[in-house]
């Protein structure tokens, strides 16, 4: 096993073998106080769940963070914001990686499985990707009525009168709309119906739990696999996933009336009108998405990675400062997120206990 000098690394070290209990971190070599010689090899990991919107991110930061720590490994299972807050609760996992934030009941036992407060960090801007399967359609346009009346069942073919709307001078083809959805407990749906609801009449309230037409396909990856073999389909995924196999992502009219294209910076700028409050132990973000800032792609999301308050030293809040570092954020675009605005980013830090 490497060996490293873990002078910069002190009460990280401590600090592992004070967080096993109950905390999804295991040690397979015990720590030193810090009068014993700080190159003793050290293997310890954590494992957290949740979120499929930030796979991406999540894998390149692990990878990253493991060869800038050879004896410490971070493993992250995808499997839905819900099963990953289930899981955090349950005490199997060091932390949840959530797209919306726990209900109250939820957080009523997050707090009881912590024995203090779990608290909310958010951590990639994820934009939602309306892709598409539509080869004689390279650059499809909707408005956020069109959406609500597809994602609804009411619109159910391609030239219909509302698509052909949006998409003036564009000869639309005659064919069914395939339509698919997460059939999981998904924070993604839930911030997909939650700008439905505000920008396009949604008849739902927002849930977890996809209440809409279509066909359920678990996951995001899931979801794009369907959307990339079925001709004439369309769905709602990550835009990360989507743009991983080239699969068509449509232009959402915003509330300025413009039509905007999907990429990371378009989807920053969605976040200027949103409110930052504190709520759940950690900044909450409130999503406009009625925003009218210029160039917004609407649709976006935020995971949030859910942690105990009272293990600052855990080795979990040592990967998450990573993640908020200014390393970890910089590269989020190449895997089709946004990173944190400058503002929001400071207050994750100073909750992370980041000075300077």
């Amino acid at each position: 096993m490497a060996k490293r000098t873990w002078t910069a690394w002190p009460r990280v070290l401590t600090a592992v073998t004070l967080a096993v209990c109950g905390s999804g971190l295991s040690v397979t070599a015990m720590l030193p106080h810090d009068d014993v010689p700080r190159s003793l090899p050290v293997a310890a990991s954590i494992s957290g769940s949740g979120s499929t919107a930030q796979k991406g991110a999540m894998d390149a930061w692990r990878a990253e963070f493991r060869r800038l720590n050879p004896e410490l490994r971070v493993d992250y299972r995808a499997n839905g914001s819900g099963a990953g807050i289930r899981d955090f609760i349950a005490g199997a996992t060091a932390f949840a990686g959530s797209d919306v934030a726990m209900r109250p009941g939820e957080q009523a036992s997050a707090d009881r499985r912590c024995g203090g407060r779990a608290v909310h960090l958010p951590m990639v801007v994820g934009p939602i990707a309306l892709a598409y399967n539509l080869p004689s359609v390279p650059d499809l346009k909707l408005s956020p009525t069109t959406v609500t009346g597809i994602f609804s069942g009411r619109i159910t073919r391609w030239d219909a009168p509302e698509i052909a709307a949006d998409n003036r001078g564009r000869r639309l083809p005659y064919s069914r709309i395939r339509l698919f959805h997460r059939s999981d407990d998904s924070g993604t749906t839930h911030n997909f119906t939650t700008y439905l609801k505000a920008a396009g009449g949604w008849p739902n309230e927002p849930a977890r739990k996809w209440t809409g037409a279509g066909r359920g396909v678990a996951g995001s990856a899931g979801i794009t696999e369907a959307i990339r073999q079925a001709r004439d389909s369309i769905g709602y995924v990550e835009y990360g996933f989507a743009s991983d196999v080239w699969l068509r992502t449509a232009a959402v009219r915003n509330a300025s009336g413009q039509f905007v294209a999907l990429s990371p910076q378009s989807a920053t700028r969605a976040l200027e009108g949103a409110r930052v409050v504190d709520e759940n132990g950690g900044p909450v973000v409130k999503i406009d998405y009625l925003t009218k800032a210029k160039g917004a792609y609407p649709i976006i999301l935020v995971t949030y990675e859910i942690t105990c308050s009272n293990e600052p030293d855990s080795l979990v809040r040592t990967f998450l400062r990573y993640t908020a570092s200014g390393a970890g954020q910089s590269y989020l675009s190449l895997y089709g997120y946004a990173p944190l605005p400058p503002d929001l980013l400071a207050r994750v830090r100073a909750q992370l206990g980041v000075t300077g």
